[in-house]
């Protein structure tokens, strides 16, 4: 009789982890682009289907997404996806603006030239994806192809990263998505960019600054724009 082949049990978790991986990436990606509505509930057996995944999976991407403020467990009420609302807004835009502008000061001081070769080929991209959405949306995926993100990066400070690029960077991601489809603010959001890293290019770090400053009050204003008109 042929003995039963024991179950690979390191090949089952590999498998459960990347199928976690894809469910937190797909869900992830639904959440910032408005797929998945804002203060939605979290209904598993909804998900599971909709994602073509298990519950244990699932389930461990929903705890990554809570992790990194995209959804939010209610006591008693269960999960629901986070829902932006003005003040909580303010205070992140706020807070940008001050480690933002920090960043590209210290950016103008240490990023490399060819970084700086390579940010303005990054641009020229950008350029072309506006182009490609006939100028009605700039919105750029996340990690080393997001302008923001390249410039935390450049500022070689661990605690900026940390706060930039670390648990709130999806929810001003979020943020960022909104104001990107203004009609007026692809156009205006690329040439800021360029001035920007100019002024980078240049070494001058006041100017770098400043102009990462204004780039992040004009997006607040816009984003504020919208979130009171979503919740007249």
């Amino acid at each position: 009789m042929t003995k039963p082949q024991p179950l690979n049990q390191p090949d089952q978790l590999s498998e459960s982890s990347t199928l976690a991986s894809r469910t937190y990436e797909s869900i992830k990606a639904d959440i910032i682009d408005g797929t998945l509505a804002q203060g939605s509930k979290i209904v598993e057996s909804d998900l599971a289907l909709k994602y073509g995944t298990s519950r244990g999976p699932l389930r461990e991407a929903i705890h990554r997404l809570e992790q990194i403020k995209l959804v939010i467990r209610v006591p008693h009420a269960g999960s629901r996806v986070v829902a932006l609302n003005i003040k909580m807004m303010e205070d992140i835009y706020t807070a940008r603006e001050s480690l933002e502008g920090m960043a590209a000061r210290l950016a103008a001081r240490l990023m490399p030239d060819d970084d700086i070769k390579s940010l303005h080929r990054l641009l020229d991209q950008h350029e072309q994806n506006i182009n490609d959405a006939e100028g009605k949306v700039y919105f750029q995926r996340e990690g080393d192809i997001d302008f923001h993100f390249r410039i935390a990066a450049a500022s070689q400070n661990e605690w900026i990263l940390e706060n930039l690029n670390g648990e709130l960077y999806q929810l001003i991601r979020m943020g960022r998505h909104q104001s990107g489809r203004m009609p007026s603010r692809p156009a205006a959001a690329l040439a800021q960019h360029r001035q920007i890293t100019s002024a980078i290019e240049q070494r001058d770090e006041e100017l770098a600054e400043l102009l990462m400053r204004r780039h992040i009050s004009g997006a607040w204003k816009t984003v504020k724009s919208i979130l009171e008109e979503n919740h007249e």
